[in-house]
């Protein structure tokens, strides 16, 4: 019996290797183009620059869609002029972006100022599975009113597509720092 508990006892430290631990969370790795930008070529009361590997889709009324294809993606930017009714359009698009409350788990302002330039507006961040996950608004208080959305061409499922839209945010937040209302349409 004793020889039975020994071969036992030996045959466990024998038999155990290293401790079995499960395998770590494989992450997508994503590479994207290195980023260039580039003057908006369309003639518009608006200028900013944009990724050079866009296509830009020229609509009427000033409107604009900025194509992301090979992330089957876009910016859909409208128009509008103010004509005493800034607080219509604020509304509006704030409107637009509320709209999104039933499937987004969080929707995070931020409002930003450039007085040297008259752009005044606010991009919000939409969480979740969202129809839009970035949507944006820039106007000069007087004139002019802009409205921008993202847009992406599948079923929004947001851990997916998180990569590819913090990539775009990049390029919105580099829109708005480089926007300015050009002279001639006042």
């Amino acid at each position: 019996m004793r020889n039975l508990f020994l071969f036992t006892l030996l045959a466990l430290f024998c038999s155990c290797k290293e401790d079995v631990l499960p395998k770590p969370k494989a992450y997508l790795s994503l590479s994207y183009p290195e980023k260039n930008y580039e003057d908006l070529q369309a003639k518009r009361p608006y200028s900013f620059q944009i990724l050079q590997n866009t296509a830009i889709i020229d609509v009427k009324n000033n409107w604009l869609t900025i194509q992301y294809p090979t992330l089957k993606a876009s910016i859909d930017i409208t128009y509008r002029p103010v004509k005493n009714n800034l607080r219509e359009l604020l509304l509006e698009a704030e409107k637009l972006v509320f709209k999104h409350t039933l499937k987004a788990e969080q929707i995070i302002p931020k409002d930003f100022t450039n007085k040297e330039k008259r752009v005044f507006g606010s991009l919000y961040q939409i969480t979740g599975n969202a129809a839009s996950h970035v949507q944006f608004h820039i106007t000069d208080s007087t004139h002019h009113f802009i409205k921008g959305s993202l847009y992406f061409y599948a079923k929004p499922n947001y851990d997916s597509i998180l990569p590819a839209v913090n990539y775009i945010k990049e390029d919105i937040l580099h829109l708005i720092e480089t926007f300015s209302w050009k002279q001639e349409s006042q």
